[in-house]
């Protein structure tokens, strides 16, 4: 019933392909008449201002893309990253007549008398769905989260484009082969709109995460969902920044349930949450925090997972040649000297709090709004010089994820011993053992392990 509703359509997808081809057309239009090849600064300055107007008034999947881009070293250029962090992936909600509709297309005419109560409005709204609060009729309370009509239209379409994005940054001397970094978005925008996936991710975090008394995980209810409507139990909390003038004690103790929250499934099961923005988390009123939203969890082959600990271990020890093989264990190819020491100015940059055995912050003195900016720019100049380089696909999510999880800490203001914490972390991890206990933990969550994971 929802299938045909929610079907590829042809025409929708035409539509979109307009809205983004028109959008994007024109910046390709007015960068090649600014003559942008070796253009300056404030041409691109302003260039990356209309990217950003643009994909502004788009909404949806693209914003997600750009966000995401605006991570990545070099992926775009730094007048790019700039606007494109500015986006904010809220849509408006749908109205009470569509979402009506479109519970009635997911779990039939007579859906509401599966609910005690339902909420007419949305609670939260981003772009590829909405949340309600509801009840069931054993009393519990619950998030229902209903995906927007014809997404997949919407995702085939702005990922066709995403390669405009691209060519714009290599008109602007991009020294990044952004090929697989392509493919790595597209095939994890497109798991996205997978709820039955997302429900399955819920299950294994709530595994891996079990033992942890400080991390609530919401419990997807089976029945009351489909691939496109994933209803869970309800979490109450508030936002991450309603504590950021609390006493540091708490801040500290939000932050080091965020640390383990994404450190520990990675390092037992090869799994990060893959989008740790502000908005997917909520403190508990033990200052405990819930873990939302899991249609962006990556799953990593163990020797990626390998060679990340891999390279903890040889920063730390000044191992040039283990650096180098932990390197290859992410998937570099071609490496050289002066590669590998571009590497690890963004590894130093990235890895630095958990290789400073002392009490810090994650900025350590530096400014918000410059942290990494240095380290990004020395990284620029050297890939300008060596490029083009293509880095694995793996690098785009556990990059983006890393620093997005350094802004949360940055956004309280947290102090911790981030290197005490991560060995601890570690303890008992063990690479031979990882394949197994993953393929172990996805099977019993009912979670496929995805054909682009080796």
């Amino acid at each position: 019933m929802g299938e045909d509703r929610e079907a590829n359509r042809f025409t929708r997808r035409v539509r979109r392909y307009a809205s983004v081809t028109g959008s994007m057309g024109g910046l390709a239009a007015r960068a090649a008449a600014r003559g942008l090849g070796g253009g300056g600064g404030d041409d691109r300055a302003a260039l990356a201002a209309d990217l950003r107007r643009s994909l502004g008034g788009l909404k949806g999947p693209l914003m997600k893309v750009a966000q995401l881009l605006a991570t990545i070293p070099e992926a775009v250029p730094e007048a790019f990253a700039r606007e494109l962090a500015t986006l904010q992936s809220q849509a408006p909600a749908m109205g009470w007549p569509f979402v009506r509709r479109r519970m009635a297309a997911e779990l039939g005419p007579d859906w509401q008398g599966r609910f005690a109560e339902f909420g007419r409005e949305a609670v939260a709204a981003a772009s590829l769905g909405q949340v309600h609060k509801a009840r069931g009729h054993d009393g519990q309370a619950l998030a229902v989260k209903l995906q927007y009509p014809d997404m997949a239209s919407a995702v085939e379409a702005d990922l066709g484009q995403l390669r405009l994005i691209f060519a714009l940054h290599r008109r602007l001397d991009g020294a990044i082969d952004t090929s697989d970094a392509a493919a790595e978005i597209a095939a994890r925008l497109r798991e996205e709109l997978d709820y039955v996936r997302e429900a399955g991710h819920m299950r294994l975090y709530g595994t891996l995460l079990g033992d942890r008394p400080d991390i609530a995980v919401p419990v997807p209810v089976a029945a009351l969902s489909t691939g496109r409507l994933l209803t869970m139990s309800w979490l109450d909390g508030r936002p991450v920044l309603a504590f950021k003038d609390a006493d540091a004690a708490t801040r500290n103790r939000i932050a080091l349930s965020l640390f383990q929250a994404w450190w520990l499934p990675f390092v037992r099961a090869g799994v990060i949450h893959g989008d740790p923005h502000l908005g997917n988390y909520a403190v508990r009123p033990d200052h405990g925090i819930n873990l939302l939203d899991y249609g962006c969890v990556r799953i990593f082959p163990e020797s990626f997972v390998a060679g990340v600990v891999q390279l903890y271990r040889a920063l730390g020890s000044g191992d040039e040649a283990m650096a180098v093989d932990a390197y290859e264990r992410w998937g570099f190819t071609g490496l050289t000297r002066a590669l590998v020491d571009a590497l690890n100015i963004w590894a130093r940059f990235i890895y630095g709090p958990l290789l400073d055995d002392r009490e810090r912050s994650i900025a350590d003195g530096v400014a918000p709004a410059a942290y990494g900016r240095r380290e990004m720019g020395e990284v620029r100049r050297r890939l300008q010089a060596l490029g083009p380089v293509r880095p694995p696909r793996e690098f785009v999510f556990m990059d983006r994820a890393a620093i997005g999880l350094g802004a949360v800490f940055l956004h309280l203001g947290a102090t911790a011993n981030w290197h005490r914490l991560f060995e601890t972390a570690l303890d008992g991890f063990d690479a031979a053992r990882l394949g197994l206990r993953q393929r172990q933990a996805l099977a019993a969550a009912g979670v496929v392990r995805p054909a682009d994971v080796p």
